[in-house]
């Protein structure tokens, strides 16, 4: 498996755990990727190559262990609204707020790391989402859908969040380019990568990409309010735009995914129900996990990247 440049000696040690190492989430993401842009001088065909897949099986065998592990298999048959209420439960539960502590004690150097954890998902954020809209049907497959067409600007080119978050890079002095901080970005940050892909490749995880999709979209509005003060108290009110279309956009889409997409697939498919609520479990941990590593790194004063960013100062 690909292996990463040399991290700086005594920070981030490569390691072998599917969610919190560093070589196995890599490998995992370098896999997912080619279902997606792929890479330059790689053929498409080896998307669909079995040794290959069989290796990814083995990978993601790891990865769903470890995860089960820490928050618990899917519970058995819960009602719809057993399922909403553990939702409402992950969303006002204790956990470390890495909005809050970049409002609090930020600066520009938190939020252009932070830009790059990000980048790995955001410069093409909701398309293993997507995957799940030919696996619903009725009702929580026209939710999903109208969740993912604001998430893709409601037909306009210039309103796709990916293409915003870009903008958002670049007013940041960052380069836009799609992968371009891979070899930055530590295991921890891939996992949360990882954890959407699984769910979205996978259709036997079609009831976990719902519960994902709803806990993101009911979780997101309060932190992309603070990033977006926090950028406008940074002298880069430029830079906001993304995250100022996220607090209006999930403020709306948070119900939807809640009642009409979570809730309601519950009740179209009960069969998934659990695996609902493991989508929205799983999302909050390796969230926490995130949060956490990396609030740790900036508390001692130290980068949360593998690799020092350049940056041109942006605007």
């Amino acid at each position: 498996m690909l292996r990463r440049r040399p991290h700086d000696p005594g920070r981030l040690p490569d390691g072998d755990d599917a969610l919190d190492g560093e070589d196995t989430p890599l490998a995992i993401h370098v896999l997912y990727e080619l279902h997606y842009r792929g890479f330059d001088g790689v053929d498409e065909r080896w998307e669909w190559e079995p040794g290959l897949l069989r290796e990814r099986r083995r990978l993601e065998e790891e990865f769903e262990g470890r995860l089960v592990a820490t928050v618990g298999p899917p519970p058995i048959a819960p009602t719809a609204n057993e399922v909403t209420g553990e939702l409402d439960g992950l969303l006002h539960r204790e956990c470390p707020s890495l909005s809050r502590w970049i409002l609090e004690h930020g600066g520009l150097r938190e939020l252009r790391e932070l830009a790059v954890h990000r980048s790995i998902y955001q410069l093409r954020e909701a398309d293993s989402h997507t995957f799940a809209i030919p696996r619903l049907f009725g009702g929580p497959k026209a939710a999903l859908v109208e969740i993912q067409r604001g998430e893709y600007g409601d037909g306009a080119p210039a309103g796709v969040h990916a293409e915003v978050f870009g903008e958002t890079m670049v007013a940041l002095g960052l380069d836009a380019t799609y992968g371009a901080y891979l070899d930055h970005t530590p295991g921890t940050t891939l996992s949360t990568v990882n954890l959407v892909d699984l769910f979205g490749l996978h259709r036997r995880w079609r009831g976990a990409l719902a519960g994902h999709l709803a806990h993101f979209e009911m979780a997101s509005a309060v932190p992309m309010g603070r990033y977006a003060a926090a950028l406008r108290a940074a002298g880069r009110p430029s830079a906001a735009r993304f995250y100022d279309l996220h607090v209006e956009a999930d403020a709306h889409h948070g119900p939807v995914g809640r009642d009409l997409l979570a809730a309601g697939l519950a009740r179209v498919e009960p069969a998934v129900a659990g695996d609902i609520v493991f989508g929205a479990r799983a999302l909050a941990a390796v969230e926490d996990r995130f949060a956490t590593a990396i609030m740790e790194r900036w508390a001692c004063g130290d980068s949360s990247l593998r690799r020092p960013i350049r940056c041109d100062g942006g605007t």
